[in-house]
């Protein structure tokens, strides 16, 4: 295993898939550029929890899994990590062989440090590798929105009431941002 230290980064794609870094950071590998990330956070983990549990709710979990952070090779130069992402079973299947799957639909929790090139960028490349759906969501108490992208072309923004739809992917997969955001009841 390759350790991280603050000067040694990996130098090929082979490296990257078996090194460790040490310093509480996430990296993705784009065509031998290393980018570091943060990950989810866990004033974040709550969005997680309220997904998933609709997700349950809907009956999803029999046709497929929601996965936080996985390794997602969008082609064999770019691994990505979305916070959160969708593989059917099938999928699930393929991957247990070895073969590498793209989720049709993704989340992304962003942050403040998450910067607005590398946004696009990001989506650029799952609507190139096949993803259906992405959402973006900004959990910063004061904007609480979330841009539900179906292409690159067609987002739509949604805030407060709003719905929030997963579909095509998902059809029945829908929430509204107030009920994303809501503070849990005892």
């Amino acid at each position: 295993m390759v350790q991280s230290s603050a000067s040694t980064h990996p130098q090929t794609f082979e490296e990257f898939l078996n090194w460790e870094p040490m310093d509480g950071y996430k990296y993705e590998w784009n065509d031998g550029e290393i980018i570091r990330f943060s990950g989810m956070k866990k004033k974040q983990y709550y969005i997680y929890d309220v997904l998933n549990n609709l997700f349950i709710e809907k009956g999803y979990h029999r046709t497929g899994t929601f996965i936080a952070e996985p390794d997602v090779m969008l082609t064999v130069i770019q691994m990505r990590r979305p916070d959160i992402a969708y593989f059917t079973k099938a999928q699930i299947n393929q991957g247990r062989h070895g073969d590498d799957v793209i989720p049709e639909f993704v989340i992304e929790i962003l942050s403040e440090s998450d910067l607005a090139y590398r946004i696009e960028e990001k989506l650029t490349e799952y609507f190139k590798a096949g993803v259906k759906v992405v959402w973006n969501i900004i959990p910063d108490p004061e904007q609480q929105v979330v841009y539900v992208y179906t292409s690159r072309k067609h987002v739509t923004i949604c805030l407060e009431d709003d719905i929030c739809s997963a579909a095509p992917v998902l059809p029945d997969f829908a929430i509204s941002v107030n009920e994303l955001f809501a503070q849990p009841t005892a």
